[in-house]
C-alpha cells in the first residue's frame, strides 16, 4: 500500500462537473490500495474574484483580514470533493488548515509552513479513509489564518510529501505536463518526459507557470519525487526527480519567458566600495525583488552604469526609493517598462560548448537587439524589447531542435 498526495489546480476543480471527475480519479486511486491525501486549490477565478471584492471594499485591505478571506476559496472546494467522494462511496472527509493543524511562520500573505501534525491524518488514512486537505494556508502560532502566496497550493502538496513521507507527489493541471515552452504560445512545444529538479526549478522561477519555484525547491531538498500530469487525460506527464536520472545528451531543455519585468539603469553612479550594497539594501527592505543585475566597467575609476530588473508593477516604488537614497551620487536614471525576460534552460548547457554563441546569433538573425544578459550553469537569460518576444521563442526553440 503506498502513501499518495495528489494535488489538483483550480482549473481542475473549476466546476462542479470538473469536481466530480476529480473525485473518479482519486476513487481508482483509493481502489488500487493506495493511501490518498488530496490538496486542492481554490476553484478557478475564485481567488481573483476574492480580491476584487476586498478592493471593493479597501485599496488598503487589512492583510490579516485578507488572508482569512482569501483562504475560503479553498475550503469550498475542500467540501465539493469530499461530498463527492462520499456520493461515490469513498470515506472521505475535508480538514482545514486549523482542524489539522498545518503550523506557519512568517507575514501575512507570504507565510512558509514549518510542520504540520499527522496524528488525524495518518488515524483516518488507516481506516481507509481519503484526507481532503486545502493548499495555499496554514496557522500561525497567534491562531490567526495565513497564506503562503499565489500558487501555494503546489508548496503545501510538497510539504504534507515530504511531513507525510509520502511515496509520490502527483500535481495535476490542465496541460499534460512541463512542455519545451508554453504550448498555448507556440503550438509545436513538446512535453518533456523527465527532467531534472534544478531545470525545473529555473524554468518555473522563470516565468513557467505549471509549478510554484519554491515547492521545486523543496521537493529537491528533500528528493520527493514529481509528476505534473493532466486532470483531463491519461497521457504519461512529466517527471520531476534529482539529476542522477537525467539524459544530458540534449544541451536545451525548454524557453521560458516574462512579460512582467522593468529595466532600470542608474548612470554615472560613483564607482567606489559599498555603492552596490546601498543601492539594493533599501530596495530589499521594501520586499522589491531584484533579478538580473549588470554593472559596466568604470574607464576612469571614478564612474559606472549599474543596470537591473525590477517586476513592471514596482517600478514607480523603485524609482522613488532610489531618489530619496542620499547614500548614492549618480548623475540620471532611466527606465524602460516595455521589456521581457527570455531565458533557455537545460542541465546539458554545461558539457556544451557554443550555446551562448547559437543564442545570440539566433537573436541577431532576427534583428532582435539584447538589453541585458544574464547566466548561470544551466540558464542564459538576456533582456529583449517586449514586441519581439514570440518571435525570439520561436527562432530558440526551433534553433535548438525543440519543436
Amino acid at each position: 500500500m503506498v502513501k499518495k498526495v495528489l494535488k489538483f489546480g483550480g482549473t481542475s476543480v473549476g466546476t462542479a462537473e470538473r469536481i466530480q471527475h476529480v473525485a473518479n480519479i482519486i476513487k481508482k486511486e483509493h481502489s488500487a490500495g493506495n493511501k490518498v491525501i488530496a490538496v486542492v486549490s481554490a476553484m478557478a477565478g475564485k481567488t481573483n474574484e476574492l480580491i476584487k471584492l476586498s478592493k471593493e471594499i479597501s485599496e488598503d485591505f487589512d492583510k490579516r483580514e485578507l488572508d482569512v478571506l482569501l483562504s475560503s476559496g479553498e475550503q469550498v472546494t475542500c467540501a465539493l470533493l469530499a461530498a463527492s467522494l462520499i456520493k461515490l462511496k469513498i470515506k472521505a472527509k475535508s480538514l482545514m488548515n486549523w482542524q489539522i493543524p498545518i503550523l506557519t511562520e512568517g507575514e501575512h500573505a507570504n507565510a512558509r509552513i514549518i510542520n504540520i501534525h499527522v496524528e488525524k491524518i495518518d488515524k483516518y488514512l488507516d481506516e481507509n479513509g481519503v484526507v481532503i486537505i486545502p493548499g495555499f494556508q496554514g496557522i500561525s502560532k497567534n491562531g490567526d489564518t495565513t497564506t503562503i502566496g499565489r500558487g501555494g497550493s503546489d508548496a503545501t502538496a510538497v510539504a504534507v510529501a515530504k511531513i507525510f513521507n509520502a511515496e509520490k507527489c502527483e500535481i495535476y493541471t490542465d496541460v499534460d505536463g512541463v512542455f519545451s515552452t508554453d504550448p498555448n504560445k507556440i503550438p509545436v512545444a513538446k512535453k518533456i518526459d523527465k527532467i531534472s529538479y534544478d531545470e525545473m526549478l529555473e524554468l518555473s522561477s522563470l516565468g513557467a507557470k505549471v509549478m510554484q519555484s519554491s515547492a521545486v525547491q523543496t521537493a529537491m531538498i528533500y528528493d520527493i519525487p514529481l509528476e505534473v500530469k493532466s486532470t483531463f487525460t491519461e497521457r504519461k506527464g512529466t517527471k520531476i526527480f534529482s539529476q542522477v536520472n537525467i539524459d544530458y545528451s540534449k544541451s536545451v531543455t525548454g524557453v521560458a519567458y516574462s512579460k512582467d519585468d522593468a529595466k532600470i539603469t542608474i548612470i554615472g553612479v560613483q564607482d567606489k566600495p559599498g555603492v552596490a550594497a546601498n543601492i539594493f539594501e533599501p530596495l530589499s527592505k521594501s520586499q522589491i525583488n531584484v533579478d538580473m543585475v549588470i554593472q559596466n566597467i568604470s574607464s576612469d575609476q571614478k564612474t559606472t552604469d549599474v543596470t537591473f530588473t525590477v517586476k513592471r508593477d514596482d517600478i514607480a516604488k523603485t524609482k522613488k526609493i532610489l531618489k530619496s537614497n542620499s547614500k548614492i551620487k549618480y548623475k540620471e536614471i532611466i527606465h524602460k517598462d516595455k521589456v521581457a525576460k527570455i531565458s533557455i534552460v537545460g542541465a546539458g548547457m554545461v558539457s556544451t560548448p557554443g550555446v551562448t554563441y547559437r543564442m545570440f546569433r539566433a537573436l541577431s538573425d532576427e534583428d532582435i537587439n539584447i538589453l541585458a544578459i544574464s547566466t548561470s550553469e544551466i540558464k542564459l537569460s538576456v533582456i529583449i524589447e517586449e514586441e519581439h518576444v514570440l518571435k525570439a521563442i520561436k527562432k530558440l526553440h526551433t534553433i535548438f531542435d525543440l519543436d
